[in-house]
């Protein structure tokens, strides 16, 4: 719609954008969901990927940008695809979820709160369960992301050191739960992973330590972008 009335959009975004949805696919439906089940090392890596790398490829899309530019604005007072998308990302709701210590701190918690409640359980054990757990991933990391990074319009500017301090801490927080999981010395979910008889790979305690590194390491490099 844009090229044919004249505008430009950059090239860059919609590989990002693309990229994004191809590593979200693959992770999904892949290698990384079939062995998720059986190692939770592949597990974790599957969280990293889904809560980090997905989202630093999808938010320089620019979806809302690319939607508000090519969806012609409506003058009768109704409200189409474009006015419905831009009242959602306005409203009290989005601006509370959208500010970047609030993102931080779900982006963060939600590790905690994700792997040492019940919901582990209920994500492991139930498809619903596990399609919850996909959604969240994305949804908790392109709103910490675009808090940061973001192209799209938002209601937060805060300044770029603000920024790095939060980027820094919530990836401290990511460290420190990485190594806990190194050093745990009991399974999460030992009636799942330590009792299903597999008999290839590591022990479920020493794969459960390989995660936990995994949690500490894999955020480097999506760190490293958003910090560019």
């Amino acid at each position: 719609v844009l090229n044919q009335r004249g505008d430009r959009w950059p090239v860059g975004r919609t590989i990002s954008w693309i990229a994004g949805l191809v590593v979200l696919a693959y992770v999904t439906n892949g290698a990384p969901n079939a062995y998720q089940e059986y190692l939770f090392s592949v597990h974790m890596v599957g969280h990293m990927i889904l809560s980090m790398l997905v989202p630093v490829l999808l938010v320089p899309g620019a979806p809302v940008t690319l939607l508000a530019r090519s969806q012609k604005a409506r003058t009768d007072g109704s409200r189409g695809l474009r006015e419905w998308v831009l009242w959602a990302v306005h409203t009290p709701y989005a601006w509370f979820i959208s500010h970047p210590v609030v993102a931080g701190l779900n982006f963060a918690l939600s590790l905690v709160m994700f792997y040492y409640t019940p919901l582990f359980r209920w994500a492991t054990e139930q498809h619903l369960g596990h399609q919850w757990m996909i959604g969240h991933f994305v949804v908790i990391g392109y709103l910490f992301v675009q808090s940061l990074i973001g192209v799209d319009p938002q209601p937060h500017k805060p300044a770029f050191p603000v920024k790095l301090m939060l980027l820094i801490g919530t990836m401290a927080f990511h460290a420190f739960f990485g190594l806990g999981l190194m050093n745990e010395k009991s399974l999460l979910l030992a009636d799942w992973f330590g009792s299903m008889g597999r008999t290839w790979g590591d022990d479920p305690l020493t794969d459960q330590a390989v995660g936990g590194a995994f949690a500490w390491g894999v955020g480097e490099i999506p760190t490293l972008v958003i910090t560019l």
